[in-house]
């Protein structure tokens, strides 16, 4: 299996509706690898690591989100797989 590893941005209403929450479950329901946070400017960042085919899907999931979010805008962009295993949500990044 080759694992292609993406970050994803997602803005809109993503904080404090249980965004990262729903994100980590669908990963890991997908048996993706990586990580969630919440950045200081509002937006959700997600490190996602597995087959580009289950990548993909997680995407479409972050377009929806849980019943309060809002997503609006999504950004992918490729990344160097930085070995996590697991899927995990981790503490906020304050961004410049």
């Amino acid at each position: 299996m080759t694992r292609s590893a993406f970050v994803i941005n997602v803005t809109g209403q993503v904080q404090g509706v249980g965004f990262r929450a729903f994100i980590r479950r669908t990963a890991l329901g997908l048996g993706l690898d990586g990580w969630v946070r919440n950045l200081s400017d509002g937006s959700v960042e997600i490190m996602v690591i597995g087959e580009a085919h289950l990548i993909d899907q997680l995407v479409e999931a972050s377009n929806v989100g849980p019943p309060a979010a809002r997503p609006e805008q999504i950004s992918v962009r490729g990344a160097e797989d930085d070995g996590s295993q697991g899927f995990v949500e981790r503490a906020t990044a304050r961004i410049d």
